[in-house]
């Protein structure tokens, strides 16, 4: 069958045939990927957004209209999976900073010793982390690395880092409990320990 041929193509995929599906990922991956990247110069967030393209289209297929370039489809999808995830960015960057405001300021009023005592407590449960749950944490979180920069390092893949990651954020919020986001914040200031993953 020749999906090159657009109408062919939209049909099979509104027949659900996985074949159409494949040859979609095959020809247009890389291609709405490099465009992702233009958007958001960054390749898991471009990673993000063109496979929720992807799997929204395959969801929504019975919507798909032969008399309409697939091409345009996907690129005109893209742009606006990029809107919606910038919007719910700035939402999050918005509350994130409230929310650092406001462990700062319990942080100011803190006296030394407590602080040094927090800081050495989490240095401890960070050392209490399975070996390579332990290493992808301190590669990301005290180095600095990427997901993308741990993952092409250690030689495995992302998904991988940002499991062992959450892994190592769920073990310290058990360890540290109460004082868990403020002694986060203490280690590794803004930028760093502060994520999603808090």
């Amino acid at each position: 069958m020749d999906f090159d041929d657009n109408v062919i193509l939209i049909k099979s995929l509104v027949d659900g045939e996985e074949k159409a599906y494949k040859f979609l990922l095959n020809k247009f991956h890389r291609k709405l990927h490099a465009y992702a990247m233009t958007l958001v110069n960054d390749h898991s967030m471009a990673q993000d957004i063109v496979q929720n393209v992807f799997l929204n289209t395959w969801k929504s297929r019975n919507k798909l209209k032969p008399e309409f370039p697939i091409q345009s489809f996907l690129y005109k999808s893209v742009y606006n999976e990029f809107i919606n995830s910038y919007q719910q960015n700035k939402a999050k960057m918005l509350l994130q900073q409230k929310y650092l405001e406001s462990i700062q300021n319990v942080v100011e009023n803190t006296d030394e010793s407590t602080v040094e005592r927090m800081i050495a407590l989490i240095n401890q449960e960070i050392k209490n982390l399975p070996p390579k749950c332990q290493q992808i944490f301190i590669l990301s979180k005290k180095e600095g690395l990427t997901n993308i920069e741990i993952a092409e390092y250690l030689d495995v893949s992302i998904k991988t880092v940002e499991a062992q990651i959450s892994k190592a954020f769920k073990i310290l919020k058990e360890k540290l409990k109460d004082n868990y986001n403020m002694m986060l914040f203490l280690l590794f200031g803004y930028g760093k320990g502060n994520n999603s993953n808090l």
